[in-house]
């Protein structure tokens, strides 16, 4: 028998380790296929003050934005593949004075917050926009409704606007107030006539910068500076804070938050030029209610990020899977190892 020439080993060599290798390699490309959205910079240079962040649910990657103060009032939408402005919707009739948070309610309205007030309760009013979320991503000017709120016990700062996405019921949490922030709903339905009272529901031990419901309506985000806290939203209308940490990104000045349009990774902007907009993945019972059911009825249940929020990507203790690190340890030892096959049965039969 003739002795085995190089690329015969070689082919041997391959005979025997690919059935070890593409389990991994498999599995490594479906964590890159399920994972989370990438961070992006937002780039119009007319953006200084991202303030607050909505994700479209008409428009897949886009995410809605706008300037708090000293702008006109214009909301953007903004390309997360590219960090570029692909749509400018000017509010005509408003003259926006510090415009905090941006929302989507559930029949696909956007509703913009002008509930910022750098005087601590200098304002008897504030108001709030809404207008159809545009069909088309095109420059556009539109005429918002407007509505004018005040807060039952007085005026304060706030810098969170959240719509319910199933009642569509309105909600603001205060920035702070002596120390501390509460959470305030509106009327059932709000008037544009008049003046809609907002009633305190609860107290937030938070220094509250914006806020955000899941696509679901069961979890209720509210973001500080350096924290968040994630809530369960029951049907009491009352959020029942969940003992799981979410660590926001280190960010200049964390302003902003949104769900993604599957309700399994938060993304979290903040003001300054250039401003970065970056993805925490969720698990366990910070995951939406319908999430959690999806990977009950053996479906991909989420990101597996970390018990402590922070960082996105499968994690080690997720579902008894490798996490994408520990593949790529994996798969790179099998690589030495098949190298080291190869030169042996080359070794040998020369």
């Amino acid at each position: 028998m003739p002795p085995t020439t190089r690329p015969a080993a070689a082919l041997a060599a391959t005979a025997v380790l690919a059935p070890l290798l593409l389990p991994f390699l498999a599995a490594g490309t479906a964590a890159a296929d399920d994972a989370e959205p990438g961070a992006f910079t937002i780039t119009d240079p007319r953006i200084v003050e991202s303030s607050g962040l909505q994700a479209s649910h008409a428009h897949p990657g886009i995410y809605w934005t706008h300037n708090d103060s000293e702008d006109a009032a214009n909301v953007y939408a903004v390309d997360s593949a590219t960090g570029e402005t692909v749509a400018t919707v000017a509010l005509a009739g408003v003259e926006a004075r510090d415009v905090e948070a941006i929302s989507l309610g559930p029949d696909g309205d956007l509703w913009a917050a002008d509930i910022g007030d750098n005087f601590d309760g200098g304002w008897s009013e504030v108001w709030l926009y809404r207008f159809p979320e545009p069909a088309e991503l095109a420059d556009t000017t539109v005429t918002p409704t407007v509505y004018t709120l005040t807060y039952a016990d007085g005026p304060r700062d706030a810098e969170a606007l959240m719509v319910h996405p199933v009642t569509g019921r309105v909600y603001i949490a205060s920035k702070k107030q002596d120390g501390g922030a509460a959470l305030y709903a509106g009327p059932a339905e709000l008037a544009t006539s008049g003046v809609n009272t907002f009633e305190p529901v609860a107290d937030l031990d938070l220094w509250v910068t914006d806020g955000a419901f899941s696509p679901d309506g069961t979890r209720l985000l509210l973001r500080g500076y350096f924290g968040a806290v994630m809530y369960r939203w029951p049907e009491t209308g009352v959020p029942e804070a969940i003992d799981q940490r979410v660590v926001p990104p280190l960010q200049p000045q964390g302003e902003s938050v949104t769900f993604t349009p599957d309700g399994r990774t938060l993304m979290f902007g903040s003001e300054g030029e250039a401003s970065a907009v970056e993805p925490v993945g969720l698990s366990g019972d910070l995951l939406p209610e319908t999430v959690r059911e999806e990977a009950a009825d053996g479906g991909d249940g989420g990101t597996g990020a970390r018990e402590d929020g922070g960082g996105g990507g499968n994690g080690d203790g997720d579902g008894g899977e490798l996490s994408l690190s520990t593949r790529a340890v994996v798969v790179a030892g099998a690589a030495v190892l098949a190298v080291v096959v190869l030169r042996r049965l080359v070794t040998r039969r020369r």
